[in-house]
């Protein structure tokens, strides 16, 4: 049977500091049901918060809706995303994503569970990491 959440039905929750640095809101989308495993949420971080170093067995989805951000593959460089640019993470890759230095950033992230997991997390991102 359809499920409708109204909004302002489910809670936005801080992230919690044991996977992002600096404060970012987070607000769930879905969680689907097996067999379904799609899971998205809109996350909002305030300049200078990111993500924790982490993977997704599936990949992952990101579109920006809202300011100025960042992301980084391991090894690879910082890369500036904006509202409107959409980034494929492949499974299995090591990345963070966050807000710019001075500007906050909101993105919808969406990715699939695999046997109930759909993120690995990771060590945190460092100030030079971040800064590079």
């Amino acid at each position: 049977m359809m499920d409708i959440h109204p909004v302002g039905a489910r809670a936005t929750s801080r992230g919690p500091e044991s996977y992002f640095t600096g404060t970012v809101w987070l607000d769930p989308i879905v969680s689907a049901p097996a067999p379904a495993r799609v899971q998205a949420a809109r996350v909002t971080f305030a300049p200078g918060a990111r993500t924790a170093w982490h993977t997704h067995p599936l990949g992952q989805t990101l579109y920006v809706i809202a300011g100025a951000g960042r992301v980084q593959t391991r090894g690879g460089p910082v890369r500036e995303i904006r509202a409107g640019d959409t980034v494929w993470i492949p499974p299995g890759e090591e990345h963070w994503h966050g807000a710019a230095p001075t500007t906050g950033m909101t993105h919808i992230a969406m990715q699939e569970a695999l046997d109930g997991s759909a993120v690995n997390w990771l060590a945190h991102v460092t100030d030079a990491e971040y800064g590079a």
